[in-house]
């Protein structure tokens, strides 16, 4: 029992692909006798067919990994997509470090560990990217002292 035309019409009507159309087995005769839309608009509203639900794609396993990456896990080397700068620009890297270190210097300051001169001094080498860290700015100061 070939019911092709069936099958095409009634997907196109349930607004779905071939493969997902369903007939009832128990009302093939009546199926094979539809053979206009009317048809089997009204075979479609007495269920003889339907639709298969969609299957979807489960998130499950997705949100599992998620979960797993906010705990700090699954973020080694080979799990990294893309350069490092692309995951931290470096921008945001230098707005960070250079933050630190002006924080820091105003500390020095406000503690008068440092005077005016030797902050403003110390400001412009920071600016110029002369310091690699706040431990850095440390470790300089330390030298100086001497």
């Amino acid at each position: 029992m070939k019911l092709n035309n069936q099958k095409r019409i009634a997907a196109k009507l349930l607004n779905c692909s071939k493969k997902r159309v369903v007939f009832d087995t128990e009302r093939l005769e009546e199926i094979k006798e539809a053979i206009t839309k009317a048809d089997l608009r009204g075979l479609i509203k007495d269920k003889a067919i339907y639709a298969k639900p969609v299957k979807g794609i489960s998130r499950g396993r997705a949100r599992k990994r998620q979960e797993q990456r906010r705990k700090g896990r699954q973020k080694g080397h080979s799990s990294k997509k893309g350069k490092k700068t692309a995951r931290l620009p470096k921008k945001k890297k230098w707005i960070i470090k250079i933050r630190n270190q002006r924080n820091f210097l105003k500390e020095l300051k406000d503690k008068k560990i440092i005077n005016k001169r030797m902050n403003s001094d110390l400001r412009s080498k920071a600016k110029g990217g002369f310091f690699r860290s706040k431990r850095h700015i440390k470790i300089f100061l330390e030298k100086i002292k001497r």
